[in-house]
Formats: C-alpha cells, sequence, structure tokens
C-alpha cells in the first residue's frame, strides 16, 4: 500500500505546494450571495469542488462548518469528501479530534477507515491529551495508507500559554510533540505519514522542526496576515516539508469558478516562489 507520505509528495509534485481550505462561515456565505442554511452550504461545496477539485494538490474542508447543519450538513460533507478524491485532490478533514481510549479510536475509524462514508486521505488531531492519546489513530493511519496532521504550535493568541510552557526536561509543550511525532516518522522516504500543524503567522520561536521528517502543514496564510515570504522565517530548514494553507485569500475570489482558480494559480506561484 503506497503510503500517505509518498502520496502528498506525488500530489505536490504534479500540482503544486498548495492546501486550500473549505470554511463556509456565515460571512462568507453572505459573501457568495447565499443563504446562512443548508442549501447555501452545499452550493458553496459544490463550487469549490468544480473550481479545485482536479487542480490543487490538497483541500482542506473545515468539519465544523458543516457540523453545525447537523445530519444535513455531514451529508454534504461526505459527498465533498467523495467528489474531492474523485477528481484526484487529497482531503484533509480539519476535525481536531484528540481523546482517549476506545472514544479515540471511534473518531479514528469514522475519519480513517475506508469503509466509513467520511474517509479521508488525512485528518488534524489535538495531542493535548497526550501524544500517546492518539496512537489509535496513528495505527489506523498505517494500516490504510492515510495520514495525521498533528497540532503543535498554533496561531491563537491562547496557545501559547500551553504550548510554550516548559516541562521538567527543559523542552516545552510543543517541542515534546514535535520531537514524539519526529521519533514515529523516523527514516520514513520520502514523508512520514504524520505531520505537524504549525501556524504561519507564529514567527521565530526557538522550536527545533528539523527532524520531523513529515509535513508541516502551514496555516494563517493570506487573510490571516501571513505571506509566503514568512515561511522561511518560521520553519528555517524544514521548509521543503512544508505545505502552505490557504482559505479566505483563495476562497473570497468565488463564487466564480474561473476567479477561483486564478486565486489558487496565484497562491501556487507564490509559494513555489518562497519554498524554492
Amino acid at each position: 500500500m503506497e503510503t500517505f507520505g509518498q502520496r502528498l509528495t506525488d500530489a505536490l509534485g504534479k500540482r503544486g505546494p498548495l492546501c486550500v481550505g473549505i470554511d463556509p462561515h456565515p460571512a462568507l456565505l453572505a459573501r457568495w450571495g447565499l443563504g446562512d442554511d443548508v442549501a447555501g452550504l452545499e452550493r458553496f461545496a459544490r463550487t469549490v469542488v468544480d473550481a479545485l477539485a482536479d487542480r490543487v494538490a490538497v483541500v482542506k474542508p473545515q468539519s465544523a462548518f458543516f457540523e453545525r447543519f447537523g445530519s444535513r450538513g455531514i451529508a454534504i460533507l461526505e459527498s465533498t469528501i467523495r467528489q474531492l478524491r474523485e477528481a484526484g485532490a487529497l482531503v484533509l478533514l480539519d476535525v481536531k479530534r484528540g481523546d482517549i481510549g476506545s472514544t479515540m479510536a471511534a473518531y479514528a475509524s469514522a475519519y480513517l477507515n475506508p469503509a466509513s462514508s467520511l474517509s479521508a486521505d488525512a485528518i488534524t488531531v489535538s495531542p493535548y491529551l497526550g501524544v500517546g492519546s492518539l496512537q489509535p489513530a496513528f495505527d489506523l493511519a498505517a494500516a490504510n495508507g492515510a495520514g495525521v496532521f498533528v497540532l503543535a504550535l498554533t496561531s491563537n493568541p491562547e496557545g501559547a500559554s500551553v504550548q510554550h510552557a516548559v516541562t521538567a526536561d527543559g523542552r516545552t509543550v510543543a517541542q515534546r510533540v514535535i520531537d514524539e511525532i519526529s521519533q514515529v516518522n523516523r527514516g520514513a522516504q520520502p514523508l512520514g505519514n504524520l505531520g505537524l500543524v504549525v501556524g504561519a503567522t507564529i514567527g521565530r520561536t526557538g522550536h527545533d522542526l528539523s527532524q520531523v521528517n513529515g509535513p508541516l502543514l502551514a496555516p494563517g496564510l493570506g487573510a490571516q496576515g501571513a505571506t509566503p515570504s514568512d515561511l522561511r522565517s518560521v520553519f528555517g530548514e524544514s521548509l521543503r516539508n512544508v505545505l502552505p494553507s490557504y482559505s479566505r485569500e483563495v476562497l473570497n475570489a468565488g463564487p466564480s469558478v474561473s476567479a477561483l482558480r486564478d486565486a489558487a494559480e496565484r497562491a501556487v506561484d507564490d509559494c513555489r516562489a518562497a519554498l524554492g
């Protein structure tokens, strides 16, 4: 079975270094002239699929914006995941789950079991019940050629009080997360299945990402304030593993399909130039 690391490497080589989020929040639906309802959600998601699914390497639906419409929203999310994957895009489902024992195993089965209607190529998870609590997701991802992106250094101001806290061995909490993921990925070729989420807006933090050997998802580009040129200061020697992620900067170009494609192409060009 081809690993997620290999599939991601191939997709980025063919389509360019870009992840685009699908974040249908109320303000964006209104900007597109759509209602904040199931019909608006379905139209929004379908338009993004039509515009980007056959040309962007990774698409990242934010599950919460579908979940808020209940079972009908989840049905649209299922359909969106299926259509994206059929068009060749890798789907990174942004769910940020994190729990222990059988509950974490159930979350993993929901999103990483190919038999599930919500099965994605990769998911985001939170390690702040301990990285070890995520083992069911790691195991199922490895068994099914999927990926897991673990939150490490986020750009929200509240995150630093936890992530930068220093532990008994002198490392920050975030560095311990980084080091544990690095250990799992050691020796994988061309990239490990486990990635980290590191905000593109955080600047220099002194954390060492050089041994991760996995993809580094960098949200926060565009409307959130970061530019591709900021990536070098954040990631340094690990720049080659960065997966830049845009949401509003691309989505604001809608609902025109051609405008969405043009915005994504500009983002790819900018990221290629910054990543070398």
